[in-house]
C-alpha cells in the first residue's frame, strides 16, 4: 500500500527523470502562463516534454487543466478563494492599479481583434477610445500618469510575449508620444491564452461566479474533492491553517499522503504542526520569500523575532488575547470591493449567475483560539530598535521614513500568514513561534549604497 501511495502521481516517470519532471511542475505552478520567452526559453521545451504525465497529474492532484496551443503553455488553475498577494507588477516592480488593470483588459480586447503588426500609438488610440466610455477611466497620451500606467500595461505584455518588438520602443513614445513610436509583432496565441475566464463574464454578476464551485455527489467523489482542496492550499498559499479551512480538507492535511503526494509532485518537503502545514521552498518555488533579501524582508525577520519573544515571553500574561477575525472576512471584503466596480449595465444574467459560493466559502463558526495582540505602537518602538540597533544596513530613505518601513515589513509578514493585521495592531499567529529566541545577523550595505 505505501508503495502505491508514493507512486500515486508521476508513476510513468522514471527515477533519472524525477528530478527533472518536478522541476516541471513547479515550473507550471508558479507560472500559470510559459511561452517561447517567458519566463525563460528553456521553460517551454521543459513543459512540452512532460506534457502527457502534467496533464495527468495536475488534473487529478488539484483539479487543474494544462493546455498546450502553438508556442504556449496554460494552466487553467481551479481558484478556491481571491488572493490579494500576487499581483501583477511592471518591469521596475510597480504594484497595478485599477488604472493599470484597466489599461491591460483593453489591450487585450484590443489585440483580441487586431491584425499581425500594430504599433503603440495605434494601440494607445484603440485602448483611449474605449476607456472614454468607461466612467472615472480614460486614457490622455498628454497626461504623464495615464502614459506611464498605459506602458507598464504594455510591458506585461511585451515580458510574456504577447507583444514583440519589431521596430522602435516603448521608452522613445513614452518620453515623446508625438516624436517616438513602437512596431509590435502580435503573437495571437499568447494573447488568446492570457485571457481565459471560466465564464461568459457578461453573465457574472459577482467576481465569486469566477471560483470553483465543483460538487461531489457520492462520498468518493466528496474525499476526492477535498484532497484536491488541501493540496490546492498548500502550494498556493505561504502556510494553511486548520482552523482557517473545512474539516473535512484539515483531515487531508493531518494525513499522511498529503506530505507524500506533493513530495513526489514537487520535489519539496511538507512541515506539518499541530496548528497547520506548510510547503518548505527549497528549490525557488515561490516568486517572493520569507526570510528574503532586502531591506523589507530584513526589517521584517527582525520584527518577526521581536513579535514573537513579546507574544511568547513567559510574562506574556500583560499581552491581551483576542479571537482572530472570521477567516473568510477579507475574502468577502475583497470580493464586495472587486464587485463594486462591475459595469452593471452590460450584465446578461442567467438563472445561476447570482449562485452563492460553495459551503467551504461559509466562516468556520468555532474558529480557532484567541490570539496574542500587539499593538501598533509597540511595533513603531519595535521598528525604530531595529533601525538604531542595525543601523549600517538600513538605507537612508528608511531612516526618514520608519513609519513606511514598519507598514511594509508587516504587509509581508501578513502575506505570510505569520502575522493577521487587525485595527490598531496584528495578531501575532502560530508560524512565527519558529523565530523566537532567534539570533538575527544582518550584512551592513556597501558603502556605496549609502550615497543613494
Amino acid at each position: 500500500m505505501s508503495e502505491q501511495v508514493r507512486h500515486r502521481f508521476a508513476g510513468d516517470v522514471n527515477d533519472l527523470e524525477l528530478a527533472d519532471y518536478q522541476r516541471a511542475v513547479r515550473l507550471v505552478l508558479r507560472h500559470p502562463l510559459i511561452t517561447a520567452t517567458w519566463p525563460d526559453e528553456r521553460a517551454l521545451p521543459r513543459v512540452r516534454r512532460f506534457a502527457a504525465s502534467l496533464r495527468r497529474d495536475l488534473s487529478e492532484a488539484f483539479g487543474y487543466r494544462l493546455e498546450l496551443h502553438g508556442g504556449t503553455a496554460r494552466l487553467i488553475r481551479a481558484k478556491d478563494r481571491l488572493d490579494p498577494t500576487q499581483p501583477a507588477l511592471s518591469r521596475t516592480g510597480r504594484t497595478f492599479d485599477r488604472q493599470r488593470y484597466a489599461y491591460l483588459a483593453l489591450c487585450l480586447a484590443t489585440l483580441g481583434r487586431a491584425g499581425i503588426q500594430i504599433t503603440l500609438s495605434e494601440l494607445a488610440d484603440s485602448v483611449a477610445a474605449d476607456a472614454t466610455r468607461i466612467t472615472g477611466l480614460g486614457l490622455d497620451p498628454d497626461q504623464g500618469a495615464d502614459r506611464r500606467a498605459f506602458v507598464d500595461a504594455v510591458g506585461w505584455l511585451e515580458e510574456r510575449g504577447a507583444l514583440r518588438v519589431a521596430d522602435g520602443s516603448s521608452a522613445a513614445w513614452a518620453s515623446d508620444p508625438g516624436a517616438g513610436e513602437a512596431l509590435y509583432d502580435v503573437a495571437r496565441d499568447v494573447v488568446f491564452a492570457l485571457f481565459r475566464p471560466t465564464r461568459v463574464l457578461q453573465h457574472v454578476e459577482s467576481v465569486a461566479a469566477l471560483l470553483d464551485r465543483s460538487a461531489a455527489n457520492s462520498g468518493n467523489a466528496e474525499r476526492r474533492h477535498a484532497a484536491q482542496l488541501a493540496r490546492r492550499a498548500v502550494v498556493e498559499s505561504p502556510v494553511v491553517y486548520l482552523a482557517d479551512v473545512d474539516p473535512a480538507v484539515a483531515n487531508h492535511l493531518r494525513g499522511a499522503p498529503l506530505a507524500a503526494d506533493l513530495a513526489r509532485l514537487t520535489g519539496l518537503r511538507l512541515e506539518r504542526r499541530a496548528e497547520g502545514v506548510l510547503l518548505v521552498d527549497t528549490a525557488g518555488f515561490t516568486i517572493e520569500r520569507f526570510p528574503g533579501t532586502g531591506s523589507v524582508a530584513q526589517a521584517a525577520v527582525l520584527l518577526a523575532v521581536e513579535l514573537a519573544d513579546r507574544a511568547l515571553d513567559p510574562d506574556g500574561r500583560r499581552v491581551r488575547r483576542l479571537a482572530p477575525p472570521d477567516p473568510q472576512a477579507g475574502h468577502r471584503a475583497l470580493v464586495d470591493q472587486l464587485d463594486s466596480g462591475l459595469p452593471t449595465a452590460t450584465l446578461v444574467l442567467l438563472d445561476d449567475a447570482g449562485a452563492p459560493p460553495p459551503p467551504g466559502d461559509e466562516p468556520d463558526a468555532a474558529g480557532e483560539g484567541r490570539l496574542p495582540f500587539i499593538t501598533d505602537s509597540f511595533l513603531r518602538d519595535a521598528v525604530g530598535e531595529i533601525l538604531r540597533r542595525y543601523r549600517s544596513a538600513f538605507g537612508a530613505q528608511w531612516h526618514a521614513d520608519p513609519e513606511r518601513l514598519r507598514s511594509e515589513a508587516v504587509a509581508l509578514l501578513d502575506r505570510f500568514g505569520a502575522v493577521t493585521r487587525v485595527p490598531g495592531g496584528v495578531l501575532v499567529r502560530p508560524l512565527l513561534a519558529r523565530y523566537r529566541n532567534t539570533v538575527a545577523t544582518v550584512r551592513p550595505r556597501p558603502a556605496a549604497d549609502t550615497l543613494f
